[in-house]
């Protein structure tokens, strides 16, 4: 029987049989039976039922009809002795249907069985993968002797993986040759050096001859800084000035065996060690290579950015230190979190109640208060619509807070001061200003994380953006005043006359002038924070670049290379590429040019394109490279211009995952393989694991392998 809920348990068959019916069951396969709507359980006013979709999230997960419940698979054939807990036979005997608590439930399972095949069944196919130890690595104990307790997760899976198969119980631990069990720290990061040598080999072998750019970025680590290469090389350096930088680079490159005159694109962030026309990083590189066109980084933390900028009107930087308070006082404990979701079910059932709201499948879901971060781009724009969406609710838990007996004296005064903050006009109506503001550039923000990002639809998205912004400068003041007016009356908040006197907190005294509500609002904060967005953006585009990035959008191929223009074009390659081609071939290249615009726009694999980098490719798999030899160099050199340089915003990202205040103690050499192993994990991934071995045992002598 297959049917989770009516089948027997491996141990009530007879130990000799108890392998077969395990491998018999692994054949027959996954007993799911979809449903087109489960069973509903729980409240009358708000049942949940089992959800088909969990059969693709969870491979190891079944489920039964017949007691409408889930059970684990491999919790079913492998684990026979349930732990004596009340529970701890849910997911094997039992069956598990609480789908309001499915999250927590799963998530012991998803740990265990997630990431391991249900042939684990195949276990050796699991084992035999070398680069799968990778994954557990990082998880070593901090005492891994044989009479520790807790030898940490790395050991206890080996451990688990042994006791199931016997082949490898037999070469594994104590059984293994003593010079030969591969468990030690040492030998674990000698296979990791080898994976990122291949790594960044295959990385060099994909450049080849090719010119190439840099994109450095840093990071501050608890006890240093760490710059990160294109290499994803850590270069650990004791100050961050731009000789400095420039040295350990100069450094880096030689390893690759990499020219400094092939460099033509640098990208860096704002700072001023980075892009100083005199003295800064792009300058000093410029001196040995004055081709290597700098370009002031259009992804990086741009939302943060404008943020700095909007912060810089002083109405903007007190509403976000008040967001922050607010957000922290209704989340800091589980009980008000808790509270928080009650008091939006309340809200949603009155408004479904009088009909105000739309009930179909997946809206009105509720969620929880977002807390703006120092480093997520997007995470400030979440967490004003958070609040937008939860005012009521949040109005609510704070003013429970400050009539609660049993809360603190300080806690009810911060509920207080927070409730405050956030049923004035001033921080109502800056929390819709920014969400105007924001919103518009929350797309372009998007658009520049992706990991290319083609230059004209970058120009486009720029000067877009800052038309949306400049539109709403112009022509939004009266659109957001009725807008916060329409919020104040829904929500009960005091509407402000906006004729009055606005009498400023500091203000000279000699100044005797005055100025109304609404030449405060509408001319010290809505025009000043728009105009320090614009500002913010126009300083990120210099003259030379924008030029040079206008230029190169020529070549691109979208609506039918509607764009090419053959004297832009020659332009570009004889003013800002003049050492890569020689004057006949500049001559020659305007001949080349009009050929390859009457020949390739009516190729059919080539005439629907929409980057640059896909023309690129499109010219190599079609032979047109070798046709038109002096455009395909020209676009390789575009391509090398850093417009995007979210790979070492992802190498961070990476680090936070990787390097925690567990495993703080991090050797550098140790840090910038695994990095470099786990962002580059699909190349990696394709090694054989023939080559992983013999590379290994090519690093050094080591003993004959003796029982």
């Amino acid at each position: 029987m297959r049917d989770p809920a009516l089948r027997k348990l491996i141990d009530s068959y007879p130990s000799k049989e108890q392998e077969d019916i395990v491998n018999a069951y692994i054949h027959y396969g996954p007993y799911r039976f979809p449903l087109s709507e489960y069973p509903p359980s729980g409240p009358i006013n708000h049942p949940r039922r089992f959800q088909h979709a969990w059969f693709k999230k969870f491979n190891w997960l079944r489920y039964s009809p017949t007691s409408d419940a889930a059970y684990c698979f491999p919790c079913f054939l492998y684990l026979k002795d349930p732990l004596g807990k009340s529970g701890s036979d849910a997911f094997t005997v039992q069956g598990f249907k609480n789908w309001k608590k499915v999250g927590v439930k799963n998530a012991l399972c998803q740990l265990i069985w997630g990431k391991i095949p249900i042939q684990l069944m195949d276990i050796q196919f699991y084992v035999g993968k070398m680069q799968r130890k990778l994954i557990l690595i990082l998880t070593r104990g901090h005492d891994e002797s044989s009479k520790s307790k807790n030898q940490g997760s790395f050991l206890d899976m080996l451990k688990l993986l042994a006791y199931y198969n016997k082949d490898v119980h037999d070469v594994v631990m104590g059984n293994a040759p003593q010079n030969a069990k591969y468990t030690s720290p040492a030998i674990q990061k000698e296979i990791l050096e080898v994976f990122a040598y291949k790594v960044q080999k295959t990385i060099r072998e994909e450049i080849g001859d090719s010119k190439f750019c840099i994109i450095v970025d840093e990071s501050r680590d608890i006890s240093k800084r760490e710059q990160m290469s294109d290499f994803f090389e850590l270069v650990h350096v004791k100050d961050t000035t731009s000789k400095t930088l420039k040295e350990e680079i100069c450094i880096v490159l030689p390893n690759h065996e990499l020219s400094i005159q092939n460099l033509r694109g640098q990208g860096y962030d704002g700072a001023s060690n980075m892009r100083g026309e005199w003295n800064g990083l792009q300058a000093l590189f410029m001196r040995d290579c004055p081709y290597a066109y700098y370009v002031h980084c259009l992804a990086h933390q741009l939302q943060l950015a404008l943020i700095a900028a909007a912060r810089e009107v002083g109405e903007v930087h007190d509403f976000f230190k008040d967001l922050i308070f607010i957000v922290n006082t209704v989340s800091s404990f589980t009980k008000r979190h808790d509270e928080l979701q009650a008091s939006q079910i309340a809200e949603l059932e009155h408004l479904i109640k009088i009909e105000e709201v739309d009930t179909r499948k997946g809206l009105n879901q509720i969620g929880t208060l977002q807390r703006p971060g120092d480093t997520r781009w997007i995470s400030h724009l979440k967490s004003i619509c958070s609040l937008l969406r939860m005012f009521n609710a949040t109005r609510s838990v704070l003013e429970k807070i400050a009539i609660d007996s049993q809360q603190s004296y300080a806690q009810r005064g911060d509920a207080k001061s927070a409730l405050k903050k956030l049923l004035s006009f001033d921080f109502v109506f800056i929390l819709h200003l920014m969400e105007d503001i924001m919103g518009y550039t929350d797309g372009l923000c998007r658009a520049l994380q992706h990991k290319s990002q083609d230059i004209l639809n970058a120009m486009h998205l720029v000067v877009g953006t800052k038309s949306l912004i400049q539109k709403l400068r112009d022509d939004g003041w009266e659109c957001l005043l009725q807008k916060v007016h329409s919020f104040c009356n829904k929500h009960g908040t005091e509407i402000i006359d906006m004729q009055v006197s606005y009498a400023e907190i500091i203000r000279s005294r000699r100044n005797k002038d005055t100025i109304t509500m609404e030449h405060h609002y509408r001319v010290n904060v809505f025009s000043t924070t728009i105009d320090q967005q614009l500002q913010e953006l126009n300083s990120r585009f210099s003259e030379k670049t924008t030029e040079l990035l206008t230029l190169s959008a020529s070549l691109s191929p979208i609506d039918g290379y509607k764009h090419f223009d053959v004297e832009n074009i020659c332009r570009l390659a004889e003013k800002y590429y003049p050492r890569d081609f020689s004057e006949y071939e500049i001559s020659h290249l305007k001949y080349q040019l009009e050929l390859f615009y009457c020949d390739v726009p009516k190729h059919p694999d080539m005439k629907n394109l929409t980057t640059i980098s896909a023309l690129c490719r499109s010219l190599v798999e079609n032979g047109k490279s070798n046709v038109y030899p002096l455009v395909d160099r020209l676009i390789r050199l575009i391509l090398t211009l850093p417009v995007s340089n979210t790979t070492s915003e992802r190498a961070f990202s990476a680090m936070k995952i990787v390097k925690t205040s567990l495993r703080n103690m991090m050797e550098d050499d140790f840090i910038s393989d695994y990095l470099l192993v786990y962002i580059e994990k699909e190349i990696a991934g394709k090694f054989e694991i023939k080559s992983i071995i013999d590379d290994f045992y090519s690093m050094k002598p080591r003993r004959t392998r003796v029982k």
